[in-house]
């Protein structure tokens, strides 16, 4: 087996398994009666969409996936949760039936009929002008001189500093404002 071969093969049992892996976490996520489990099995997706976008050459968003969405914002999804006090799972109202699980097997199964004709009809590089994929191809192969963060990380920091401070100084008081409201209702009862 030659080297490239071997590399393609890795490659594409990569893209499966995070692809898969995704698919069946996203499954486990809308099923589960627990909201806490199903934040966890959200962030399960996440993570394999990381594993996707570093196949694709993106390690920034990559990385911005994991710390702003599986890291940040899921922590505030569970904070949330915990903060609500749903109570046990088994005292949540389970509206999911026998016939949405069949609803929800017939729109996955033509949504895999959908992915499956458009990989075989050639329709998604039809869809694309010819111009418009010339383009994207030389920026493709034109390396950044100063890689990429840079262009993504200086306006944030220098046009946009205020309102970044901003966002963060309003999230922070959110928390606070969550806390305090929290610490109110557990006092009174």
């Amino acid at each position: 087996m030659q080297p490239n071969q071997f590399h393609s093969l890795v490659y594409e049992f990569a893209f499966y398994f995070f692809g898969l892996t995704a698919i069946a976490s996203a499954i486990a996520f809308v099923t589960r009666k627990s909201p806490v489990a199903a934040a966890m099995w959200l962030v399960n997706v996440m993570f394999c969409l990381a594993g996707l976008y570093v196949m694709l050459d993106a390690q920034f968003i990559a990385t911005m996936q994991v710390l702003v969405y599986t890291g940040a914002i899921m922590v505030v999804f569970l904070f949330v949760i915990m903060l609500l006090n749903l109570g046990h799972p088994s005292d949540l109202a389970d509206a999911r039936g026998k016939w949405g699980y069949i609803m929800a097997l017939f729109v996955g199964l033509a949504l895999l009929a959908e992915v499956m004709v458009l990989n075989r009809s050639n329709a998604i590089e039809r869809l694309i002008p010819p111009d418009l994929a010339a383009k994207a191809a030389a920026a493709a192969a034109a390396p950044l001189a100063g890689g990429i963060i840079g262009p993504v990380a200086a306006p944030l920091f220098k046009e946009y500093l205020l309102a970044f401070e901003l966002t963060s100084v309003l999230l922070l008081a959110a928390i606070v404002g969550a806390v305090v409201l929290g610490k109110r209702r557990t006092n009174a009862r």
